[in-house]
């Protein structure tokens, strides 16, 4: 049995990457599953570039293009995002986001 893997399809997995993602960045109370969460979004966002690069046949994949771009942006924002969480937890020795009220207005 043979299954056609059609655009609905990508395009269904990267709405259930990005809610899971979502869910989890407002849900989540530790700065680094709130990081993970947001590496999720960001995957779903490639997927969709990637899906609709693949299936439209475009001839100059500005859709791979700036999902490569995305892909090192969220690099970039990984490693600034983890030295932060370390310093932060090495000044406070914690990680939940609700005990760190510094920068609360």
């Amino acid at each position: 049995m043979i299954i056609n893997i059609t655009l609905y399809h990508y395009l269904i997995l990267a709405l259930i990457l990005f809610a899971i993602g979502f869910t989890g960045l407002v849900i989540s109370k530790n700065l680094i599953k709130a990081l993970i969460c947001i590496e999720l979004i960001m995957s779903a966002i490639n997927l969709n570039f990637i899906a609709f690069t693949s299936f439209k046949n475009y001839i100059f994949l500005k859709g791979m293009v700036f999902s490569l771009f995305i892909t090192a942006v969220s690099a970039v924002q990984s490693a600034i995002g983890l030295v932060l969480i370390y310093l932060i937890f090495k000044n406070r020795k914690t990680l939940m986001s609700e005990e760190i009220e510094e920068l609360k207005g």
